[in-house]
């Protein structure tokens, strides 16, 4: 036993835990600026200025709306399950955090004699952890909803649950078809195949269609944000919280959509793969670690680009209604995720 605690590495630990501190920043930090960068969108497409007051620019705005959160006064109705109300919030920010374990975010670098990944657990199940991960979070919508003892609250978390649940489907089979070509559950395999070969948008054009509108449903986003329908329901799942446990659920849903992001941006637009550049000749010429900063770099240019999306659509598309909604899902997105499996096949079979 002495022998095996020895073995143990203990710096690859270190390295760990500093990646895992490093990504929760940086997830906070993004979907705190996510609600600035909504509002100026917001603002630019209704003609309008947006905050402008708290720093250059409104920049400090989202330092102010945290501190907001944080000093409201705490409130749990009597007629609650006290337990549950906590829970709820505090499973939806975890769950969100949790997905981008599996994220390769650069290739490693080379520091003190040691390569060092990017990627907190390369693990050869990687999508299948994502969709395990995703899946719980609908628990965190309907703890909520139940626990608060709130009619509107319950009908918003059932929506969502169901909505959720419904997507997932088309989700995993739109996945299903682009790994008959990955032939791996590894994402940071399925990024190494993009570097040598093509993106797999190209490849998977409807599959990604079908990944991208799922996407906008898992993470709640308008036009599928019919569990916080204002003018049905109120404030939706969340209209009994407040203070913090209210910033967990909307802090939930802006990490949602950067690492829905950035598990798009892996999957289908090459990852961390510098676009138009070898890779491996850019590392010979400049050296690995200033190429994993560009990797880095690389990698969040596409996930701004699709946060930036996220945000076009809710300012430019209303929500559907809850039957056309559903029927989206049941009878569009699941027989076309079908019948794109069943094309990848078929050209698999005939290429082979």
């Amino acid at each position: 036993m002495h022998l095996t605690l020895l073995a143990f590495d203990w710096v690859l630990l270190l390295e760990k835990a500093v990646l895992i501190l490093i990504i929760i920043s940086v997830s906070l930090l993004v979907a705190m600026y996510e609600t600035w960068g909504e509002r100026k969108v917001a603002a630019f497409m209704q003609d309008r200025r947006g905050p402008n007051r708290a720093g250059p620019g409104g920049i400090l705005q989202p330092l102010a709306d945290g501190l907001k959160l944080f000093m409201k006064e705490e409130i749990i109705p009597l007629t609650s399950s006290r337990f549950l109300f906590v829970l709820g919030p505090g499973l939806a920010m975890l769950t969100a955090m949790m997905t981008s374990a599996v994220v390769p975010w650069s290739s490693h670098f080379h520091l003190w004699g040691r390569d060092i990944s990017m990627q907190i657990a390369d693990v050869n199940i990687g999508i299948l952890y994502i969709f395990g991960v995703v899946s719980m979070g609908v628990y965190g919508i309907m703890i909520g909803g139940w626990a608060s003892n709130n009619k509107f609250s319950l009908l918003a978390a059932i929506r969502g649950a169901s909505q959720i649940i419904s997507y997932e489907l088309a989700m995993g089979l739109s996945i299903i078809a682009l790994l008959m070509i990955t032939g791996s559950l590894s994402l940071k395999t399925i990024v190494e195949q993009q570097q040598v070969g093509h993106y797999y948008v190209l490849l998977q054009p409807l599959g990604f269609l079908i990944f991208l509108i799922c996407a906008f449903a898992e993470c709640n986003r308008t036009p599928f944000d019919l569990s916080e329908a204002e003018n049905e329901l109120n404030f939706g799942y969340h209209q009994e919280y407040s203070s913090m446990k209210l910033g967990f659920y909307l802090f939930a849903e802006y990490v949602n959509m950067f690492i829905s992001s950035a598990v798009m941006a892996t999957l289908y637009w090459g990852g961390y793969d510098i676009p138009f550049v070898n890779d491996a000749a850019l590392v010979g010429h400049w050296g690995q670690n200033p190429v994993a900063v560009l990797q880095v770099v690389s990698l969040f240019v596409k996930i701004l680009i699709f946060i930036f999306f996220f945000m076009w659509v809710r300012w430019t598309i209303p929500r559907f209604r809850y039957d056309q909604l559903m029927r989206l899902g049941w009878k569009v997105l699941i027989p076309l995720a079908l019948a794109n499996m069943l094309a990848t096949g078929a050209f698999i079979l005939w290429k082979g």
